[in-house]
């Protein structure tokens, strides 16, 4: 697949929220969304896909979405639980906005900071845009030293095999020019998404990826972090089944 090299209208942007059992937060990051004013009046459309959440997520996502008509959220569930990763593989495919980004559905990352993605890609310079937790001056939450640690291996090992230098491979915060992302057939399920979706981009002719600072509120396991060390070793696993083994 190449990438042509001339402006792309932006006109919408699609934002795809993985759900899992987030139904007393949701409202949270749908309320932070809906206030956001995009630049260049680029307008939104929210797609959610509830991943058989086991609590009141449904519940929650609907009454949202009748007590703000104005707003477009899309709403899809998945029949049984299949990962975070075939949540978003629903999500991506259903996007009809000009660019899709991702956004967890907890409050770790600042949909604020959308703009800052958009930037590089309005100056006519990106194709892919990543949203880097360890660049800049952005407020950090201070937590897990492991976990900042395995981040920056996991992205080390992930840029010797494609080449690139990146500072933050695992962020959520990943903008794709939609045509290009849903024309990639990814298989992760799970919290392997963000190597194998990082090995296909890196691979497609003439890409365009750039990083942009971005602040991370990060949750503690009691406010509800679902990864743990069994999907580093999954995020070692498809570093190298993607790169090596093409």
């Amino acid at each position: 697949m190449n990438v042509s090299t001339q402006m792309h209208p932006f006109n919408k942007l699609s934002i795809v929220i993985p759900a899992y059992n987030e139904g007393p937060t949701i409202h949270l990051i749908l309320d932070r969304i809906k206030e956001v004013q995009l630049v260049n009046n680029i307008q939104k459309e929210i797609i959610i896909v509830n991943d058989f959440s086991k609590d009141n997520t449904e519940e929650a996502i609907r009454k949202y979405i009748d007590e703000h008509p104005a707003m477009d959220i899309k709403y899809y569930k998945h029949e049984f639980n299949q990962g975070k990763g075939a949540a978003l593989h629903t999500g991506i495919s259903k996007a009809t906005g000009d660019f899709t980004v991702i956004q967890d559905a907890d409050l770790e990352y600042d949909p604020e900071e959308y703009n800052e993605l958009i930037k590089p890609v309005l100056r006519g310079h990106a194709d892919v845009v990543f949203g880097s937790r360890f660049l800049g001056g952005n407020p950090h939450r201070i937590l897990f030293f492991w976990h900042s640690i395995g981040n920056k291996m996991l992205t080390m090992a992930s840029n010797m095999f494609t080449n690139l230098n990146l500072t933050d491979m695992e962020t959520c915060y990943k903008m794709f020019r939609t045509p290009i992302i849903q024309a990639i057939k990814l298989q992760e399920k799970r919290f392997g998404f963000e190597p194998e979706v990082t090995a296909k981009i890196a691979r497609v002719k003439d890409i365009r990826i750039y990083e942009v600072s971005i602040s991370y509120y990060g949750r503690t396991y009691a406010e509800g972090k679902k990864i743990n060390w069994k999907d580093g070793f999954r995020a070692i696993y498809c570093i190298l089944k993607y790169n090596l083994f093409k």
